[in-house]
């Protein structure tokens, strides 16, 4: 019998009919071909043969987007580099990378030569994409254009470690970012939170209550298995994340992302966290099974970062919580330590990070509470005679 998804149907004729995606229109509408049989079983084999053709053909125009025609080529280059990192990055990264030639970079550079290319056409494309940057040529943030000449910067060093010619040094380009305040929540608003999730334990809200409590990611936290959780040791070790990435790979082409379960951010970020001794009394009043995923109770089913970050919403809503995403608890455990008097080298290895400078940096905020305690400290400090 045809499964959910399939897109197999039984006609009124009597045939089986099995419809695929065969290509998009220039507007993203999808065009569809379709195969028949007499029966459920032969429809379905032909179907599974007819997406595979079409896999392959977008595979190969894929690999031919970046053309190697001449060696110098910018757009040869980048093929090269692409290639060259993609057993040392993570598929999402490698994604990434790949989106911002396709989309920002190729279009301007990919039949430049080498030499030809300068520190001036560089800088004035960045200021382009800067103004007139994205779809509705509204302009690209700061962010995404550091990141697109990030990506210059790494095939045009490519190219220098070759032997290939390039005329000046890519790091003397910089791009102004402003710095965004992360939203971290006030005392009130985490204790609402808190007696919310502590007074309906359900899968989402158990999982919000380990990144209040612990400052773990939420791709981490959704990878969690129960065989990473110590209750007699009380700790968690986090060695995965989950993560929602494009589909380049898969038969199925219909499917435009698929979720993965793979290794964290980075190699500080495997760690094993203590458990306070509250958040341990809610995991055991969560857990009804020995294995599978901790958010789920479940070896085959899970809950996806997407589906943790809408039932967060929705939460913070019910609690009059306005201006936060997931991130921002992670920040505000962060800040709770500080407050507490955490030292920095124990948070930062908490939190998983390379060094301290960067939980100082991005994760410490002190509260308007603490500067105001630390200026009457001075005060009776200097009132003491």
């Amino acid at each position: 019998m045809p499964k959910k998804g399939e897109n197999i149907y039984k006609r009124k004729d009597g045939r089986w009919e099995g419809r695929y995606i065969k290509t998009r229109t220039t507007d993203g509408k999808a065009v569809y071909g379709s195969v028949y049989a007499s029966t459920y079983r032969e429809v379905k084999t032909k179907l599974m043969a007819a997406v595979a053709a079409i896999s392959e053909t977008i595979q190969a125009e894929v690999s031919n987007s970046i053309p190697k025609v001449d060696s110098d080529q910018f757009g040869s280059v980048a093929a090269e580099w692409l290639e060259d990192i993609r057993p040392q990055v993570k598929e999402s990264t490698y994604n990434k990378y790949r989106n911002l030639l396709e989309s920002y970079i190729l279009p301007e550079f990919r039949d430049a030569i080498l030499c030809s290319i300068t520190q001036e056409s560089i800088k004035s494309h960045c200021d382009g994409l800067l103004l007139q940057g994205g779809q509705r040529k509204t302009g690209l943030s700061a962010k995404t254009v550091s990141d697109v000449l990030s990506v210059i910067r790494s095939v045009l060093r490519f190219a220098a470690k070759m032997g290939k010619p390039v005329s000046f040094d890519v790091r003397s380009i910089r791009i102004k970012q402003s710095v965004t305040q992360m939203r971290v929540l006030s005392r009130s608003e985490q204790d609402r939170l808190y007696q919310h999730l502590s007074s309906d334990l359900n899968p989402a809200n158990i999982g919000i209550l380990v990144c209040l409590f612990t400052g773990i990611r939420i791709g981490e936290v959704c990878a969690l298995q129960w065989d990473d959780i110590s209750l007699s040791e009380q700790t968690i070790y986090v060695h995965q994340t989950m993560q929602r990435v494009q589909n380049k790979q898969e038969t199925d082409v219909t499917a435009k992302t698929r979720v993965i379960v793979t290794t964290p951010k980075s190699a500080c970020s495997i760690r094993t966290i203590s458990i306070p001794d509250v958040l341990t009394e809610y995991i055991i009043r969560h857990k009804t099974s020995a294995a599978g995923y901790f958010l789920t109770n479940s070896c085959l089913d899970y809950m996806e970062p997407r589906v943790l970050q809408m039932r967060f919403k929705q939460v913070l809503k019910k609690c009059s919580v306005e201006g936060a995403n997931y991130h921002s608890l992670r920040h505000t455990f962060a800040t709770r330590c500080i407050e507490l008097g955490f030292d920095v080298k124990s948070l930062s290895e908490i939190l998983g990070h390379a060094s301290v400078n960067i939980t100082m940096n991005r994760y410490v905020h002190p509260s308007m509470d603490l500067k105001r305690e630390n200026m009457r400290r001075l005060s009776d400090l200097i009132a003491v005679k």
